[in-house]
């Protein structure tokens, strides 16, 4: 394996079009000039000694580079690359898939045109040349500084002199303990954490009984993937705001700890920090820069339905299956075009799923697997937010951020299983055949579930606009004296009025019919084991209720006899449990503000459905504890 570069290999490749990266792969070895870390991934110029081009290194090469593996200034061979385009500039880069290191560092950027100075140099620089303690550089085409004079110092000189050149971060790191973010609990005294920030909140405005502020937050990972949520308000917020730039690392003291509040966290941590004005906040810019480690907590993707519409976001780990083509979508709020593109992954459930990404990951590490779609790829995606388009659908905000073919034994596990039978097997969407509309409920049934005390001792719930929820519960009580329905058109389903002479007329179709239909407008009370509450029930939903129409049941009231069959109707509908879909909104009646709790699906229970949703609750909380 030669040791040098090779020469012309980029001029080669750039000029020619049809060029085959397949083919004399072993030829082809640069150096890394300007290595980079972008996200997860790292940037860098390939320098064949006479040209330099943009280069990129997959996420799946990260480890290698963190490792020393590759190194800046060092040689690599290319296996695998693609050239690719710059949209806005009419200039390549290199993509590189594969690689192998040929030598580590050298002392200087390699530069071959120098040979021809040697040659074709006055004799006083060659005799120079040949008393300096410079390589041959017909053998290798490497120049190389001469070495400095050694002087020896003592370790106290040594120490003395790096603290008294150190940038205020890195004299820090001299004196003071730095604490993993793991290790960190509300009852500890000061401490010291080097993070990177990994998300940056806009700065809020708001308004509450004590006051007006402003507030924002970010997002922090050390280097062993631990995450925390930071909180400033008013001076602090202000102080900070500028200071938090995405993607530098901080050093921070002075802080306080204390329980999240699951309703709001945004990563996975029981704890949250708050900063004020006289916490300390110092870039470690002269510091060495590290990569965070991702740590992830996969959820299988038939387990997706437990968090539709909810606002904790999920991991997730995946074959590639298909990848579509880019994208344009007008975004509704400023009508600007952007970039989406759709992936499908599959896992060992035998259920796959479409996750949109957007931005930048469509146009990047979307082509990348479009590249290699033919390869399934596995790929792992970090923070997905779940939504109900098609049943179950999956989208990238953001922090997301996207692992090809990772390191890990979850990776190496579905690949296994993907190579000896996933790919023969037959794959069903995880939404296929269910719509978060369906009228009776049956996908939208088992998410967002929570009890009845969540609803009746959160009273503002529903403030701004209308909040959805699943629970499970039992028809404890119907008024019988209350007005149970109304007189509805049979076209429109709208109230219609006696009119003067006979029948029925309908505003909505501007018309009178001599007939109409009664609909259901009825509250029925609902308990469960944590408490109770009056929901407001509408046609559809009152008829799998009650078991009939509501001219049956008028009809029923109407008739006489020693056996109310009104009553008893009533009493069958009662202590029969179902589960509900609603929302919950706020009514103002005379001046207060009232919750109001609407039934919008309603289904008897599955049982076997129930207990798969009490094991997947006891699967997460077990996760969570670990």
């Amino acid at each position: 394996m030669q040791n040098s570069v090779t020469p012309d290999a980029i001029s080669t490749v750039l000029s020619n079009p049809s060029f085959d990266s397949s083919s004399d792969r072993s030829e082809i070895v640069v150096q890394v000039v300007d290595l980079k870390p972008i996200g997860n991934r790292y940037t860098f110029s390939a320098n064949d000694g006479k040209t330099r081009v943009k280069a990129m290194f997959t996420a799946s090469l990260t480890p290698e580079i963190v490792s020393g593996k590759i190194q800046n200034l060092g040689l690599i061979r290319l296996v695998d690359f693609t050239v690719n385009d710059i949209s806005s500039k009419s200039t390549k880069y290199f993509l590189v898939t594969k690689c192998e290191s040929v030598a580590s560092a050298l002392d200087s950027e390699i530069d071959l045109d120098g040979k021809k100075d040697e040659e074709g140099g006055e004799a006083a620089k060659r005799q120079k040349l040949d008393h300096s303690p410079v390589r041959d550089v017909k053998e290798t085409g490497i120049m190389l500084k001469p070495k400095k004079e050694f002087v020896a110092k003592s370790a106290s000189q040594i120490i003395s002199e790096q603290r008294g050149n150190a940038a205020p971060a890195a004299r820090m790191a001299m004196t003071r303990r730095v604490h993993p973010l793991v290790s960190l609990n509300p009852y500890q005294g000061s401490w010291t954490i080097k993070v990177r920030v990994t998300n940056k909140g806009t700065m809020r405005n708001y308004r509450n009984a004590r006051g007006e502020g402003c507030v924002f937050n970010v997002e922090l990972t050390d280097e062993e993937g631990t995450q925390i949520q930071a909180t400033m308000f008013n001076d602090a917020a202000r102080k900070f705001y500028e200071r938090f730039q995405m993607g530098k690392v901080y050093y921070i003291s002075r802080g306080s700890l204390k329980l999240a509040n699951k309703q709001f966290k945004t990563v996975q941590n029981d704890y949250e920090m708050t900063l004020n004005e006289n916490s300390e906040v110092e870039e470690a810019s002269n510091e060495e820069m590290f990569v965070p480690e991702t740590k992830f907590n996969f959820v299988p993707i038939e387990e997706l339905g437990m968090y539709v519409n909810q606002r904790e976001l999920i991991d997730l780990i995946g074959v590639v299956q298909s990848v579509s083509p880019t994208m344009s979508i007008r975004r509704r709020t400023d009508n600007e075009m952007i970039p989406k593109r759709d992936i499908t992954l599959a896992d060992e459930s035998k259920k796959t799923v479409v996750v949109s990404l957007w931005n930048d990951l469509a146009t990047g590490v979307g082509q990348e697997l479009l590249d290699m779609a033919d390869e399934s790829p596995v790929i792992a995606i970090k923070s997905l937010k779940v939504g109900d388009f098609q049943g179950v659908s999956l989208s990238t905000i953001s922090r997301s951020n996207v692992v090809i073919n990772p390191e890990s034994p979850e990776a190496k596990k579905l690949k296994s299983w993907y190579d000896s039978e996933g790919k023969e097997t037959s794959m069903s969407s995880i939404g296929s055949g269910i719509s978060p509309s369906a009228k009776n409920g049956s996908w939208s049934m088992y998410t967002d579930r929570v009890l009845l005390s969540h609803i009746t001792s959160n009273p503002s719930l529903g403030d701004e606009k209308p909040v959805f929820f699943s629970t499970r519960g039992y028809i404890s009580f119907i008024k019988p004296d209350q007005t149970m329905w109304y007189q509805a058109c049979k076209t429109c389903n709208k109230k219609v009025t006696e009119a003067m002479d006979s029948g029925y007329w309908c505003e909505g179709c501007q018309k009178k019919e001599e007939e109409c239909s009664l609909r259901y407008i009825m509250v029925v009370k609902v308990s469960d084991s944590t408490g109770e509450a009056w929901f407001s029930s509408f046609n559809d939903e009152a008829e799998k209720i009650i078991g009939c129409s509501a001219d049956e049941l008028n009809k029923l009231r109407s008739e006489g006899g020693e056996v109310n069959e009104f009553q008893t109707k009533l009493k069958e509908a009662t202590w029969s449990s179902h589960v509900f879909r609603i929302s919950v909104t706020q009514n103002e009646y005379n001046g207060e503000k009232r919750q109001r709790v609407t039934v919008k699906g309603v289904a008897p229970v599955d049982f076997a459905a129930e207990t798969r949703l009490l094991l997947q609750d006891i699967s997460k909380k077990n996760k969570a504890s670990q």
